[in-house]
């Protein structure tokens, strides 16, 4: 595992609002816990969702999706693992990538899993636009996804906190997400130190301004940000968001 250390980054933009800046990147402490925040914006940026390769086996680590991508000619610029998976890396619900559901949404009650702490949520990315929303909604109304990936569970909804989630939960982990901002952009948030569900969700709301928010993972959180050398690489992991760049050393 690579992980460069949080104190290491300065300076820290305390500032940073959910709006992309110059950097996609940047360190953020709330209520005195480090976060590294990424913005994007879907109308400008290609963000997408990856599972498997070319040999249709899953790419299990951020570092072979960037060798992957380098191959072709691109430059992967961001990645964060994307969903929970099974022990096999398939995804453990919903998951659709180039407009195929790959598959099937899991709406099942019952079981530990933090995915099963309903509501959960999809991820998704259309034409110029991504969202965060309920599973239930999701599948009543889909949107018109080219890529999506279900996970759990959703952090904050219409700007409320998950029901489920205690603001005196003592369970702290590392723990990775994205929300959809005011502007309709794009913000992961990954946390460098173990924090608490309720802590998360509020980085999204208070924080961040996110009316929605999503858990992606917990424990194997990794994240890749060239632009802060940073590329962790906790393996095996299933299905990843990325954001993909032409690579100016192939062009022509």
């Amino acid at each position: 595992m690579r992980r460069s250390g949080f104190a290491a980054w300065f300076p820290l933009f305390f500032g940073l609002a959910c709006a992309p800046a110059s950097a996609d990147c940047a360190p953020k402490s709330f209520e005195g816990a480090p976060y590294t925040v990424c913005a994007f914006d879907p109308r400008h940026d290609d963000l997408r969702l990856f599972w498997k390769g070319r040999d249709d086996r899953p790419f299990g680590s951020l570092d072979a999706l960037a060798e992957s991508l380098r191959n072709d000619g691109k430059r992967l610029v961001f990645a964060m693992n994307a969903g929970m998976f099974r022990e096999d890396q398939s995804p453990m619900g919903l998951y659709v990538e180039s407009a195929r559901i790959l598959r099937d949404a899991d709406t099942r009650d019952g079981g530990a899993s933090n995915f099963r702490l309903k509501p959960n949520g999809v991820f998704w990315i259309g034409d110029g636009v991504a969202g965060v929303t309920e599973t239930g909604r999701y599948l009543a109304n889909p949107p018109k996804a080219r890529f999506a990936t279900q996970s759990g569970p959703m952090l904050v909804i219409d700007g409320r906190i998950h029901p489920k989630i205690r603001p005196d939960g003592t369970s702290a982990k590392i723990r990775n997400g994205v929300g959809i901002d005011e502007r309709g952009g794009a913000v992961f948030a990954i946390s460098e130190e173990p924090v608490t569900f309720d802590a998360f969700a509020r980085l999204f709301r208070d924080a961040l301004g996110c009316r929605n928010a999503l858990f992606l993972d917990g424990s194997l959180s990794s994240l890749y940000a060239p632009e802060l050398q940073r590329d962790d690489e906790l393996a095996p992991i299933g299905p990843i968001v990325g954001v993909v760049r032409p690579d100016p050393a192939k062009s022509p």
